[in-house]
């Protein structure tokens, strides 16, 4: 038996708050927490490899599997589907291993109503303001302007769940964030529905203190 249950950890946020980045950051922390691997019906790009970057499967095959409830959550984003297969997510939570998900609010949603809504810790990132939002999509050169228009007019509609999640966290400064992010993971792994071993702990103490009442 495991020493404990796998959390599955779901990191939101709007775009330029800094999910990634800290993403990033909890695995450096923790290398043994996996990163969810999507399934997807877009083609590969080069480089990408089944498995690592995707699961790359056709639509039929994609829409077979979450009728059959192998999704633990799925979108359709601009003209392909995406989802999160539960059979491996299952099974490293089983084990005791952590997995992570980056995923927005509406994924995050479906994975709580699924049947391992019992091993989800939910964490949103609010940016400081929407001026500083604004000005980190802008510093990180990745999107032309209409994109970042387009990401700042999705940004309310996303922070407007921020009182879904289990914890919600302010990314004023990105050091601080890392740290109360990590000690948010630390508690909820030592929470007694994790630790599947705890009653037999407590059923020896319970022999051992009979004998010695005896």
């Amino acid at each position: 038996m495991a020493e404990r249950r796998g959390l599955l950890i779901i990191l939101s946020s709007p775009s330029g708050a800094g999910k990634s980045t800290l993403a990033g950051r909890l695995r450096a922390w923790d290398p043994s927490i996996r990163f969810s691997v999507s399934a997807t019906t877009r083609e590969p790009r080069p480089g990408e490899q089944d498995g690592r970057e995707y699961y790359f499967t056709d639509e039929t095959g994609f829409k077979r599997m979450v009728s059959d409830g192998d999704m633990l959550e799925h979108a359709h984003v601009f003209g392909n589907f995406y989802g999160s297969p539960r059979k491996p997510v299952e099974s490293a939570i089983t084990s005791g291993t952590d997995v992570l998900f980056d995923i927005d609010w509406q994924g995050a949603q479906q994975i709580r109503n699924s049947a391992l809504q019992d091993s989800v810790l939910s964490i949103f990132l609010l940016p400081p303001s929407i001026a500083e939002l604004h000005r980190r999509l802008i510093s990180r050169a990745q999107d032309d302007p209409d994109t970042v228009e387009r990401r700042m007019k999705r940004s309310w509609d996303e922070i407007s769940h921020w009182d879904s999640y289990d914890y919600v966290l302010v990314n004023d400064d990105l050091d601080e964030t890392e740290e109360r992010l990590k000690t948010i993971v630390t508690a909820e792994r030592l929470r007694r529905p994790r630790q599947p071993g705890l009653t037999d702990v407590v059923r020896r103490l319970q022999r051992e203190y009979e004998e010695t009442a005896l």
